[in-house]
This record gives structure tokens, sequence and C-alpha cells, in this order.
């Protein structure tokens, strides 16, 4: 696919690429220049290790939405239609 990059310096990543990716609106982006290529990926979450009793669980700096058992179900749905070619 082809897309152009507009005066401001955006770029629009085409709907089927987003869809694919996993991009969502307002999703933090982590953009790099990586050997002559430059490379969009989602931000990774940042987190710290912290021991709960026996465990050390990775505990999100940032506050993060809960995760719902409809996000759940929706990201089965897409991968499923992913998977199958739909």
């Amino acid at each position: 696919m082809i897309t152009t990059i507009d005066s401001a310096g955006r770029l629009v990543i085409p709907k089927d690429v987003r869809r694919q990716a996993g991009l969502e609106p307002g999703m933090p982006l982590e953009v790099r220049l990586h050997e002559g290529r430059i490379e969009i990926e989602p931000a990774s979450l940042k987190v710290r290790l912290e021991r709960r009793g026996r465990f050390v669980v990775a505990v999100p700096e940032t506050v993060v939405p809960p995760l719902t058992s409809q996000i759940v179900d929706a990201t089965r749905r897409r991968l499923r239609r992913e998977r199958s070619g739909d």
C-alpha cells in the first residue's frame, strides 16, 4: 500500500494495516529508524517489578484500564477472524 505524509508530517496508516497490527486510536506508538527503515509498533507498557508474597509481579507505572471479559471476548473474536483469513 502507498500512502503520503501531509505538510504537518502526519502519516495515514491504512485501515487494513491498522487492524492487522492491532493499532487503536489514541494508542501510544514507538517510532524508530532502524537500518534505514521506519518501524512503528505499540509502545511498551512501563512496569516495575514488585514482590507479592512469594511471587514477583509486574505492576504498570501508569493507570491501565481494567481487563474486562468484553475486551477478552473481542480480542478472541478478532484473533479467530485473523487466523481464519476473514
